[in-house]
């Protein structure tokens, strides 16, 4: 009997891995799966077939889930254990909320110290930006860009909640980017804002990424309406 495939087929895996790296590898390689869209959100990810996939033992799994799930990439549902985490949904304006209190901080702290090869580097994302026409390679390189602005941040806790929500755009604009009709997305916001924490202004730098950051938000929240008004219409 032909046995019928799963997403987790989709992973592959060469050779067998060190015990000492087997976490960080099985969380790296589940955690690209899930970005690239090969794990969908509610794949169920359950401890002993992914310790049969990667020919270790149930431990490092599940080390390596309880990272993604501090990620917000998984999600442990009652009754059906880790799941792959949903999409950005009704809550968008609550997360964007919160990702403008974190990033603002993380700015604000890291500007002070970052050097002109960190401007370099961030200037370079805008200008592959500018280039990339591919969904999945615009989220990471937007991600990447504004890491790249708050790396200097002392605050290794800040940093991590910010990449988290980072993150959780990143896969959204994967899926979503072509419908909302921004695969070509202008990058004056995000030379503005360069150019400020270029010249070390501060406040003016905190202001001008919560700017970008509420149109951002205004953006997803009118295509989630209409996804909404669209789904209660067939209804």
């Amino acid at each position: 009997m032909t046995q019928k495939p799963t997403p987790l087929n989709s992973i592959k895996v060469s050779g067998p891995i060190p015990a000492h790296l087997a976490r960080s590898v099985i969380e790296e390689t589940l955690r690209n799966a899930i970005l690239d869209g090969r794990l969908p959100c509610g794949t169920a990810m359950r401890q002993q077939e992914l310790a049969s996939l990667f020919g270790v033992s149930r431990m490092p799994v599940r080390e390596a889930l309880r990272q993604l799930e501090a990620q917000s990439l998984v999600q442990v549902v009652t009754h059906k254990g880790a799941v792959v985490a949903p999409l950005i949904e009704d809550n968008s304006a609550e997360t964007y909320e919160l990702r403008m209190l974190l990033e603002s901080e993380a700015l604000r702290l890291s500007i002070p110290s970052l050097t002109n090869t960190d401007i370099a580097e961030a200037n370079a994302f805008i200008n592959a930006l500018e280039q990339e026409k591919d969904y999945a390679e615009i989220g990471r390189l937007n991600r990447l860009f504004h890491m790249a602005l708050y790396s200097k941040a002392p605050n290794q806790r800040l940093l991590k909640l910010v990449e988290h929500g980072l993150n959780e755009e990143e896969r959204f604009l994967r899926f979503n980017l072509e419908a909302m009709g921004l695969g070509q997305m202008s990058q004056a916001d995000h030379r503005e804002l360069l150019n400020l924490v270029a010249q070390k202004k501060v406040e003016e730098s905190v202001l001008t990424l919560r700017n970008h950051l509420m149109r951002g938000m205004e953006v997803i929240t009118q295509y989630l309406s209409g996804l909404e008004a669209a789904r209660k219409q067939k209804t």
